[in-house]
């Protein structure tokens, strides 16, 4: 289960949600998750005020105001495979869906651990009933998904 912020710079409402889908497919092309697993925060900065800052070419590569910054959190496990090809992924996709070039396009990854998820109702749905007790009813296979 993925959450999603993308910030994107110079971005309409149809740049912002293109940048969203792109996202999303593509973390269910590289990584599996499941096509009705979408959690997104989308913001566009319209440049009215100048609260995005960064460095235009920082390890060689050179951005502009179509930069794309996106983070995501989600549960630890993927390899560093799984991780190129997503990164590559939204790259991809954000070029196709919304004309950002692949240069523009800026990805974390922060991993956390089932207990650091609570989706409502003051509970943490995928934490695991503790080894060898049968799994709460909610549970189901939420709590098996990578």
């Amino acid at each position: 289960m993925p959450f999603v912020r993308i910030d994107a710079v110079r971005a309409d409402e149809e740049r912002l949600a293109a940048l969203g889908r792109a996202v999303h497919d593509a973390l269910v092309e590289a990584i599996g998750i499941p096509p009705d697993d979408r959690f997104q925060v989308i913001t566009g900065h319209d440049g009215t005020r100048r609260i995005v800052s960064y460095d235009g070419d920082y390890l060689g590569i050179h951005r502009d105001d179509d930069l794309v910054f996106v983070a995501i959190t989600m549960r630890s496990g993927r390899t560093a495979d799984q991780k190129q090809a997503l990164y590559r992924r939204i790259a991809e996709l954000a070029q196709d869906y919304a004309g950002t070039e692949p240069r523009n396009v800026f990805v974390t990854v922060t991993e956390n651990e089932p207990i650091d998820w609570s989706f409502g109702d003051g509970v943490a749905q995928y934490a695991l009933a503790a080894p060898g007790s049968p799994r709460p009813s909610w549970a189901g296979a939420a709590a098996e998904a990578p």
